[in-house]
């Protein structure tokens, strides 16, 4: 399946030359690209693009345009970009790249890729909650009195943080929470 493609840029001669480089390849669908950030909210809601390649001096934050969609954000810079506009960019492709590393990046941005380091959702407060409980050593049934729920709703939240992360054990998800400061030391047993 190809990935769908959105590019936002207001210049026709950047958007022509990223078309022009994808041309021919089997991994990308290239959408009707936006020339503006008027009505992007609602084209991402209809057009259902697997990535989006957006010109980051268009738009101050694109945390607010994913909404429930799982969409890679890249960011297509060429010129100056202050760096803490792109750390809410899943990547960047600079203009200056290869064909083979803007195909490469965009390819490996996309939500469909299975490198469990690159996930687009965040977890929930109560996800964090159990996943906090599970990296202390608690069983489900103890997690679940805890928390004051169902073992049934443990196992549930389980299953989305391990979708969520990538990360199916549970010494890999204790590594994960603590890697993200969601443990002290004193909590751990």
């Amino acid at each position: 399946m190809k990935l769908r493609l959105l590019i936002v840029e207001p210049s026709e001669l950047i958007i022509e030359g990223i078309k022009s480089f994808l041309e021919g390849q089997i991994r990308f669908k290239v959408l009707e690209p936006e020339m503006n950030t008027d009505h992007l909210a609602e084209r991402l809601v209809a057009a259902r693009p697997d990535i989006v390649l957006i010109n980051p001096t268009l738009i101050d934050s694109v945390s607010h345009l994913r909404g429930e969609q799982p969409m890679a954000m890249v960011a297509l810079v060429y010129q100056y970009v202050e760096r803490e506009a792109l750390k809410n960019y899943d990547a960047v492709v600079d203009i200056r790249d290869s064909r083979a590393t803007i195909i490469e990046t965009l390819a490996q941005a996309s939500p469909g890729e299975t490198d469990s380091a690159k996930h687009n959702y965040e977890l929930t407060k109560r996800e964090t909650a159990v996943l906090v409980q599970l990296a202390q050593g608690k069983t489900n049934k103890e997690i679940a009195d805890a928390l004051n729920v169902s073992v049934h709703t443990v196992i549930s939240h389980r299953k989305n943080i391990t979708h969520k992360t990538g990360i199916k054990s549970v010494a890999g998800l204790t590594v994960y929470a603590m890697l993200n400061n969601l443990l002290d030391e004193s909590t751990l047993i």
